[in-house]
């Protein structure tokens, strides 16, 4: 059962409203947007809730127990406020949007409805729609650990212990030539072979990405020059001059964290699990049985 404070209760039971939408958006990296159906802006809680022409929220689907409530809410691209530019580069992935009813005349009456995450997001012909989940999808993440050769931690967290602020395993760089839309060419990395930077971290410093995190997949030293690959495109935003600073990386396996971090006592991974294939083995004729660990 929804309780309403006194005096939105009150302005409701008048039974002549006047009550608008307002949507504060708060973004991952700190940006608050604010935006209202109403003609006029509004402002409650130290938020300027501009009015968007054309923004819509749309019917919202309430379910029973622990399923995702779905909403969406769509409007035109603004060029100082969402632009398409910012979505495409993830900005708005993941933020929080709170849902308000508020009386026009009087912002202090307000109620909050909702309060739910972006999920996905679509564009055409200028309007963009935003997929807004409950806070049950938190939910969906998995949780707890899995038997499994490879490491659970991710490099650098708690759990694994590494320090990627290290001078072996950080370095700050220049981007200079655009390879593809997941590649491109940077200053050398002397000190570092090939490699070395395989599945790390790539943090945009200056540029259209500047303040981005992208996830790198091979890092390969040749002739005088480093080529970085991502798992993403990058390429459209990225241009000659732009500095990213990156950090190491671990593909997970047992030998890497023993040999590349020295690290092994802090394995999150069970590699002395025998896979599926060495169980359905059988013996046979001078196989080696000798009961030692899989992995050393």
């Amino acid at each position: 059962m929804r309780i309403l404070q006194q005096g939105f209760s009150d302005h409701i039971a008048s039974g002549a409203t006047t009550l608008a939408t307002c949507w504060r958006l708060t973004r991952r990296d700190g940006l608050v947007l604010g935006f209202t159906d109403h003609d006029v802006a509004l402002e409650f809680e130290g938020t300027r809730f501009d009015s968007a022409l054309g923004l819509d929220g749309g019917a919202t689907a309430a379910k029973l127990g622990a399923q995702v409530d779905n909403s969406e809410v769509s409007g035109f691209l603004h060029v100082d406020a969402v632009t398409e530019n910012d979505i495409l580069l993830g900005r708005y992935d993941g933020a929080e949007v709170e849902t308000w009813r508020v009386n026009w005349r009087n912002p202090a009456v307000r109620h909050l409805l909702r309060r739910d995450t972006i999920g996905e997001i679509t564009r055409e012909d200028g309007v963009f729609r935003l997929e807004l989940r409950s806070a049950q999808h938190a939910l969906n993440v998995a949780r707890g650990r899995i038997y499994q050769n490879l490491c659970s931690a991710e490099l650098g967290d708690n759990r694994c212990g590494i320090n990627l602020e290290a001078a072996a395993f950080k370095a700050e760089t220049v981007v200079t030539d655009v390879r593809g839309r997941q590649s491109v060419a940077v200053t050398l990395l002397s000190g570092f072979k090939s490699g070395w930077f395989d599945f790390g971290r790539a943090t945009w410093t200056a540029g259209a990405r500047q303040g981005k995190t992208d996830r790198l997949v091979t890092q390969i030293q040749h002739a005088g020059e480093t080529v970085l690959a991502f798992n993403q495109p990058v390429g459209d935003w990225v241009e000659a001059g732009d500095t990213l600073t990156l950090h190491a990386g671990c593909d997970r396996r047992f030998v890497t964290c023993r040999q590349k971090f020295a690290n092994s006592v802090n394995f999150r991974g069970f590699p002395h699990i025998p896979g599926n294939d060495f169980i359905l083995r059988y013996p046979r004729p001078g196989a080696d049985f000798h009961g030692r660990p899989l992995v050393k």
